[in-house]
């Protein structure tokens, strides 16, 4: 019996990254895990791979910002699991286009559909079978970005990610009465396909020295393994070697 026996967690990003790691860590405690994310093969063969280890793992393709599939996507949960515990929202993406100069409201619009809104669609959905149990818990990944305004990230991803701490806290001053929990992880850099969408990649001895996917998957893992009276309502979280400490160049203003 795992710490999360009994328990049915939807994870959204869930094809690589942080979402991915999340997910293998809620079916490795034992948890039901319905895997979503955009390509479906991806999500398919890495719930299948959770299953080949033991585990309990289903896969939905899901763009989080079409908010009548994540209504969809939410409902149809329920209905073949009977209850609905843990949300992970992990959803989002940066593009090379995010400054001032460059960027476009096409831009803006893509990044704040998928890390703000696509985070309060699922979250809403999930609320009513939540209420209905008296108990849920939402776990939102949000970022350094969210907590602090780095340069590098630009200014749509950092809205984004103040705005799920915003909700988050939203979240705990309303719904604590019905049982329900909410929890932003606030990370910093972590070595993810991210990465890949930077104006500058970072070097691979640089990856090496962030974060991981996998210190990650732990981190929601504990978070999920809290009993129902224990809210933890933030976390932020850095590797030792801080790339926003230390100044990399392609952090600092340029």
């Amino acid at each position: 019996m795992g710490t999360l026996t009994g328990r049915v967690a939807w994870v959204t990003g869930a094809g690589s990254g942080i979402g991915l790691a999340g997910a293998q860590a809620l079916a490795a405690a034992g948890a039901t895990v319905v895997l979503a994310g955009r390509r479906a093969d991806v999500v398919e063969a890495e719930a299948a791979a959770i299953r080949a280890s033991g585990g309990h793992a289903e896969a939905i393709a899901l763009d989080v910002s079409e908010q009548p599939a994540v209504a969809a996507a939410a409902a149809g949960i329920v209905a073949r699991h009977g209850a609905l515990h843990i949300l992970v929202n992990s959803a989002g993406f940066n593009l090379p286009r995010r400054y001032w100069k460059d960027a476009t409201p096409a831009d803006w619009d893509a990044v704040i559909r998928t890390n703000l809104d696509g985070a309060y669609y699922t979250t809403h959905a999930v609320l009513p079978t939540m209420r209905a149990q008296r108990d849920g818990l939402v776990i939102h990944i949000s970022s350094w970005s969210g907590r602090f305004n780095p340069w590098m990230s630009g200014a749509a991803y950092n809205a984004a990610k103040h705005g799920v701490l915003t909700m988050t806290e939203h979240l705990n001053s309303e719904e604590c009465v019905n049982g329900i929990r909410g929890c932003s992880i606030c990370p910093a850099e972590v070595a993810t396909p991210i990465m890949d969408k930077r104006p500058v990649r970072p070097s691979d001895a640089d990856l090496a020295r962030m974060l991981q996917p996998e210190d990650l998957g732990r981190t929601i893992r504990w978070v999920a393994e809290q009993p129902p009276h224990v809210c933890v309502n933030e976390i932020l979280i850095s590797p030792t070697w801080n790339r926003f400490h230390v100044g990399a160049a392609e952090i600092r203003k340029g």
